[in-house]
């Protein structure tokens, strides 16, 4: 049987609003209702009214790191899927130290391809029905 797509709510993160908003379009035009932010406070007080199926965050954020941006969503919105982008170099570090301490995550170099993010999501989204 083929895999459909799934919807669902995205929470878009990243400082670049150009890339948030890009993001935004992509995945609204397959049927995803987004929200974006641009800090990771402003993607906490998205998250206290809103909960999304899934999270794309950008690592290196102001203030927040994506990194513990999503330690924090995983905390307190478990059933949230996450995938962390990043076009830092710094980023392999504190992958690292959150490893060290436990945590691992699935991080998609800048820049992405459309259909590769969409697919990404696509896979953490998909829950078998077997």
């Amino acid at each position: 049987m083929p895999a459909v797509a799934p919807t669902g709510k995205i929470l878009i993160v990243d400082d670049e609003v150009h890339i948030s908003e890009t993001l935004g379009m992509v995945f609204s035009a397959r049927g995803y209702e987004v929200r974006g932010a641009n800090s990771a406070e402003q993607a906490i007080e998205i998250l206290a009214q809103w909960q999304p199926d899934a999270a794309i965050l950008d690592v290196m954020l102001p203030h927040m790191n994506g990194i513990d941006l999503g330690l924090v969503i995983r905390s307190n919105y478990p059933t949230c899927r996450l995938l962390l982008i990043s076009g830092h170099p710094d980023t392999g570090a504190l992958l690292e130290e959150a490893k060290a301490k436990g945590h691992s995550f699935e991080i998609l170099a800048k820049p992405i391809h459309p259909a590769y993010i969409l697919a990404a999501v696509s896979d953490l989204l998909y829950i078998d029905p077997l």
